[in-house]
């Protein structure tokens, strides 16, 4: 971000047309220090100087502050009084476990839902695959035999991952659901920094959602349960193995 932008930042007039720059300051700020989080340059225990990042990312300290707050909640940086903010230690194997439960709780119930209203699911549900399929395609192509240059080489693939199920979720028709997904995926961050990108499974991820695709096309509706119980389950085996989230 370039200091350009600070400065319209602070000239940024008071009022209600105001909020909507600022938001996006800080959702780009946010991204940006997930990039750091997630790609090793900021292994956990580092020390997050709110100073230090502002003038990196040619920003004020407002952005900044308000971006490490919104990771506070997921657990991806926790704060000490008088010390600052530090990235977070990984998830214990205890709490990828209680993480991964909750999810399952959450899109279990949305793909029970969704069986319902598969007319609806269907073109959506496709669409999502086929650009998993091509996200999927893309970052295995950047690896190239060998390990993805960050996590901004996986970024547009765990992107097109999440939405796939976040098809399944909106289509279960309860907003309440949704925040709960979009809270957990949140946290799911977390698995990623342990993830080892060069065995990450690109394939498998594929081959199970389109298992789950396939359920909900066949019309008989304890086959996508059974297809997402089984996604789900290799996902958790993955994450503590370190090879995807």
């Amino acid at each position: 971000m370039s200091a350009a932008q600070s400065s319209d930042e602070k000239s940024q007039p008071a009022g209600k047309y105001a909020l909507v720059p600022r938001r996006a300051l800080r959702d780009g700020v946010y991204d940006a220090i997930l990039q750091k989080l997630l790609d090793g340059s900021t292994p956990p225990g580092s020390s997050l100087n709110i100073d230090l990042l502002s003038r990196e990312l040619g920003v004020s300290q407002t952005p900044v502050r308000e971006a490490l707050v919104q990771m506070e909640h997921t657990g991806l940086v926790t704060r000490a009084a008088l010390k600052g903010y530090r990235v977070a230690q990984p998830l214990s194997p205890e709490q990828m476990a209680e993480l991964m439960a909750a999810r399952g709780v959450v899109e279990i119930a949305a793909v029970q839902w969704a069986a319902g209203r598969t007319a609806d699911l269907l073109p959506d549900l496709r669409a999502a695959h086929a650009r998993h399929e091509l996200a999927a395609r893309e970052a295995a192509r950047l690896r190239d035999g060998g390990p993805p240059t960050g996590y901004a080489d996986l970024r547009a693939y765990f992107a097109a991952d999440w939405d796939f199920h976040m098809v399944i979720i909106r289509t279960a028709g309860n907003r309440f659901l949704v925040q709960m997904a979009e809270s957990v995926n949140a946290h799911a961050h977390r698995l990623r920094q342990s993830v080892d990108h060069g065995t990450f499974d690109f394939e498998q991820a594929v081959a199970e959602h389109a298992a789950i695709l396939a359920a909900f096309e066949s019309g008989d509706p304890e086959a996508p349960v059974a297809a997402m119980r089984a996604h789900l389950a290799a996902i958790a085996t993955r994450a503590r193995t370190g090879a995807g989230g």
